[in-house]
């Protein structure tokens, strides 16, 4: 199975989110591959979209390799022997200085949706090791939520085994146990997705959920 764009494997992935449709969640996607993938989803189940602004602490060296996650609001951090406190300082402030700028850019002055007791859905537009989304996972598990999903188009069995232990659900529609060769191999079109692309889904959706409420208020 291949999906023709990032757009295409939102509607496969919204259907086997549909029981998420008008509840009280909010559709989370990783910038910026996730976005346009988590834009349909958004639409077609009625919610909320927002990126998520969180970035993996790599261990020196081994930057692939996941020791922790930062976001605008916090960290979070497994300690590894051999990692100096003071790398894991230097990194934290360093990428809290880059969401924060991407937050800037992304949202404006507006801050990021309270996650409390709400259904977290968090979208990229596939997993390799898994550890990226690890780290993001205990990060969000900070701020309370009710539930957090995890939604991708694409997984290997290694990343989604791994996952699975860690969140409440786990959909991939493609779950490849053998041969993987990366996430891009199973788009006809994987070309980048741009900041300006980022920006026009956010824009869309808020628009879309401003109309909404509008008319759930008259």
């Amino acid at each position: 199975m291949t999906f023709n764009d990032r757009i295409d494997a939102g509607h496969a992935l919204a259907t086997r989110l549909s029981k998420y449709k008008n509840t009280d969640s909010i559709v989370l996607a990783i910038p910026k591959g996730g976005v346009p993938v988590g834009y349909v989803v958004a639409s077609e189940l009625g919610l909320p979209l927002e990126p998520i602004f969180s970035k993996k602490i790599g261990y020196p060296g081994h930057k692939e390799y996941a020791i922790g996650a930062v976001s605008t609001w916090g960290s979070f951090v497994v300690p590894h022997k051999g990692v100096p406190e003071a790398y894991v300082a230097e990194e934290t402030a360093r990428l809290q200085s880059y969401l924060k700028q991407m937050q800037k850019t992304y949202l404006g002055d507006q801050p990021p949706a309270e996650l409390k007791d709400k259904i977290v859905i968090v979208i990229d537009d596939g997993i390799a090791t898994g550890n990226t989304l690890l780290a993001t996972i205990n990060m969000l598990k900070q701020q309370g939520p009710a539930k957090i999903v995890i939604a991708v188009p694409v997984s290997t069995k290694s990343g989604y085994d791994l996952l699975a232990a860690h969140c409440d659900e786990l959909i991939s529609v493609i779950v490849e146990s053998q041969y993987f060769h990366g996430v891009g191999a199973y788009y006809y079109n994987f070309k980048d997705v741009s900041q300006d692309e980022v920006i026009y889904y956010l824009d869309k959706n808020r628009k879309k959920s401003d109309r909404l409420h509008k008319n759930q208020e008259a």
